[in-house]
């Protein structure tokens, strides 16, 4: 037996799929129990109706959703195979579905899908059930099928117990045991105890339930989801064979289809959410059928074969035979929750997966559990400790996830902001931002405004051109002019809700220059752009660190990820000391050409280009305010990150709005922001370069000190320099009407060669921004290429970059 001691709780597709994948890498000494026999244990995974739509927004969901694919194909079990390949076929019964289908391609093109956008007759050849009348097209998924996920549960867990893995039924987890070091020892059974290493919970609905027992709060619930079945349909009398026509989504309705011989599944959405706590699922022999099936509440079904009847005729003929409420894992954002726990070592999830993406993501943590890094997939989405402290509230949990159940095939806009509960997170300036009409979208739970109806008037005399529909929704005239009077004269905005960490401690120094690209270890006032790299080089994060004294930094971060990182990696010595200080704090950006005429009569400290270099911190007070200034920009122009304490927050505002009105001082919301930052050429992590990606690629080598001492991920960073194959790419498109938004595919011709990351108008430059990766040899400036935007083909160019002020002038002035 080989490797760590290694126990994973639930032999559902997941679990089996890692015990699999864990023991084909030489980890061996591994054991699976379940509280259900094997290998139908009565998870979700007993009842799932096994349809595997690969289409999603992430990249990362559809790269799982791919491998899961593969494998299932490649597995047969005694003759059965464990994958039908009978293609996907979603269908728009409305022209706003329809448009939507031309985006979705979009994203498979994007990400190396085949799929095409066909029209209604071709649909109804591929499902001759489907009413012709009734749609308008389709999208037709080749490679999409049925997964017999059963088959395939026994199917891997074959597979692992010949290399030694044991698997144990009908073995209820009671309880999981710790040392005094907060690291996992034993999973206690109602059979007696198993020695670990490590424990991973694949427990699905369990989840939460599971992680209670190492003081884990697992932001996960299980919702009943309804599926039906059909007697005989007349239509498919004769079938011999258990599915011949594609999986059907009929999601202006909040429903799919599935054959079964001559009788059709049927499940819906569509329903009102009905969540369950974990404690209350009942047990396997308790259960009337399983534990994750409840009763069919007939009631509920009824608009579902109303709508059945009306795309599917030939379902008037039969009746529904039989029904259940089935329980699945829905989460926050509707994303699975993998990685460690931030409190217990050796305590992993793997969880709120779904059989679609079931096998992907068993390589992925067998990879991350093996190497220490998963080097499959970019998981930084996906990733358990992503939430902030108020995202783990009961309350907040409970109302998103059974929204995200309401809106699972719902056409969904990018900056769509969420429901209830909100207002949660609101800065110091709000009340003053609300006199301004702010248009609020949200920002890990703060409110942020987009623009500021009160610069309504700006508008006129200006060239704003006026997007598609689509870029036009959640968009105002004003963005525009808030973006065109920053270049021009001063534009205050909230920069509250991006993440502040303190370190300090006699090692923060020596701490910091371990975990980062470039040299932090300088004079008290500097301020260093630098990366955080993953062991494999991939970029983890981009921060700015900032020695506001010769123990003590603050680091301007993207998000909670960064504080669990560096927490993790604190020494034990306990020399190193991190604190989140965001909810504390409050922070303007304070930019544009007048910006000094507004700051410096109100300063105690000389903020002359002499006086703070660009690049350079120090602590001054701004009238009665006490503030960190930072001499940043990342919107191009003069100015100052302005930061104090939350108790002074409206204070800091007041002062500025007083003495800016006579420099025509305006504040400027988040449109503007993200528009002036391209014009620059900023990247944005999560966004334009994540996991997948280093510097080199990414364009933001120059972060990336290479003469100094090791840092993590240093030695893989100098193999992965050698060959850079592809580039993130700045791309100009002429057309004031086709802005693009993001995740479209990028074609050399017919070829689809990449994809868009952040998109916007330029408006001081009057053209369409969009950034995207590209192969390496087709990013040079003027060369001619097309971007996918709902079925169209838009020109795009490729431009030297930074498009606004390339010799810094305006920055350093």
């Amino acid at each position: 037996m080989a490797g760590p001691r290694v126990v994973i709780i639930g032999a559902g597709v997941v679990g089996a799929a890692l015990a699999d994948e864990l023991s084909s890498r030489g980890w061996t000494d591994v054991t699976v129990v379940d509280q259900g026999p094997l290998p139908a244990t009565g998870g979700s995974t007993s009842h799932a109706p096994g349809l595997v739509f690969q289409t999603n927004s992430s990249k990362a969901m559809t790269e799982l959703a791919r491998y899961t694919v593969e494998k299932f194909r490649s597995l047969d079990l005694d003759g059965q195979p464990c994958f039908l390949e009978v293609g996907g076929l979603e269908v728009a019964t409305t022209p706003e579905r329809l448009d939507e289908l031309h985006r979705r391609q979009g994203w498979l093109a994007s990400w190396g899908i085949e799929a095409r956008v066909i029209g209604p007759e071709e649909c109804v050849e591929l499902h001759p059930l489907v009413a012709r009348e009734r749609v308008l097209g389709g999208l037709h998924i080749p490679t999409d099928g049925l997964a017999k996920a059963v088959l395939a549960v026994e199917a891997q867990l074959r597979a692992a117990r010949a290399r030694g893995v044991r698997t144990l039924g009908r073995h209820e987890v009671l309880d999981i045991h710790t040392d005094d070091d907060d690291r996992v020892t034993a999973v206690v059974t109602d059979h007696g105890e198993i020695p670990a290493d490590i424990v991973v919970c694949c427990a699905g609905i369990w989840g939460p339930k599971v992680a209670r027992m190492v003081g884990m709060n697992l932001p996960l619930t299980p919702l009943a989801h309804q599926l039906a079945w059909t007697g005989p349909v007349p239509a498919l009398a004769g079938q011999d064979r258990e599915a011949i026509r594609p999986i059907l989504r009929h999601q202006d309705a909040d429903l799919y289809y599935r054959d079964r011989f001559d009788r059709l599944g049927i499940g819906s959405y569509g329903h009102r959410p009905m969540p369950i706590d974990a404690d209350d699922i009942l047990s396997v022999d308790a259960a009337e059928e399983m534990p994750s099936v409840l009763r069919f509440t007939e009631d509920d079904f009824a608009e579902a074969w109303t709508e059945t009847q009306a795309l599917l005729p030939a379902t008037k003929e039969a009746d529904v035979e039989e029904g259940i409420n089935g329980l699945f894992s829905f989460t926050t954002d509707g994303l699975p929750l993998l990685g460690q726990s931030p409190d217990v070592k050796g305590f992993w999830v793997a969880e709120a997966v779904w059989v679609t993406h079931s096998a992907g993501v068993g390589r992925a943590m067998a990879e991350w559990l093996v190497d220490g890094h998963c080097s499959s997939f970019d998981l930084h989405e996906c990733d358990v400790n992503r939430f902030e402290p108020h995202q783990l509230a009961p309350e907040y949990v409970l109302a998103r996830d059974c929204q995200n159940f309401t809106e699972v095939y719902d056409i969904l806009h990018p900056l769509q902001p969420p429901g209830a509960p909100r207002p949660l997170r609101t800065s110091p300036f709000h009340p003053r931002q609300r006199d301004l009409g702010a248009v609020f979208l949200e920002a890990s739970g703060w409110e942020r405004p987009q623009w500021y109806e009160a610069n309504d008037a700006l508008v006129a005399g200006r060239n704003i051109p006026v997007p598609g529909d689509w870029a036009a929704r959640h968009w105002s005239p004003i963005v525009g002019a808030e973006a065109q009077a920053t270049r021009t004269s001063v534009a205050m905005y909230d920069m509250t809700a991006l993440k502040r960490l303190e370190v300090t401690g006699r090692g923060a120094a020596a701490f910091l220059q371990h975990l980062t690209t470039g040299n932090v270890d300088k004079s008290v006032g500097s301020v260093t752009y630098t990366l955080t790299l993953d062991h494999d080089g991939g970029i983890r994060s981009d921060v700015t660190v900032a020695r506001l004294g010769r123990d003590h930094f603050q680091v301007g971060a993207n998000g909670n990820l960064d504080l669990d990182w560096f927490t993790r990696h604190l020494p034990e010595d306990g020399s190193v000391q991190v604190r989140d200080i965001t909810a504390g704090t409050c922070c303007i950006g304070l930019w544009g050409p007048t910006a000094r005429e507004v700051l410096q009569p109100l300063a105690d400290q000389d903020f002359s280009h002499q006086g703070l270099k660009f690049f350079r911190a120090r602590r001054a007070h701004i009238g009665a305010v006490p503030v960190t200034a930072m001499r940043l920009s990342y919107v191009g122009e003069l100015g100052w990150e302005l930061y104090t304490t939350a108790d002074m927050g409206t204070k800091l505002w007041d002062t500025l709005w007083e003495a800016g009105r006579e420099h025509g001082i305006i504040a400027a919301g988040r449109g503007a922001f993200n528009s002036l930052r391209l014009e620059k050429g900023y990247r944005s992590f999560g966004t334009d370069m994540t996991y997948e990606h280093d510097p080199y690629e990414a364009g933001v080598g120059f972060a990336v000190k290479r003469d100094k001492a090791d840092f993590i991920g240093k030695a893989a960073l100098e193999r992965r320099a050698e060959s850079v194959t592809r580039r993130l790419t700045c791309l100009t498109i002429d057309d004031p009407g086709s802005v693009v938004m993001g995740k479209e595919p990028v074609y050399d011709g017919d070829r689809p060669v990449g994809y868009v990351t952040s998109a916007a108008f330029g408006y001081t430059i009057g053209k369409g921004i969009a950034y995207a990766w590209l192969p390496a040899e087709l990013a040079t400036p003027g060369r001619t290429l097309h971007i996918g935007y709902f079925g169209r083909r838009i020109p795009a160019a490729v431009a030297q970059e930074p498009l606004f002020d390339p010799s810094m002038q305006r920055l350093r002035g």
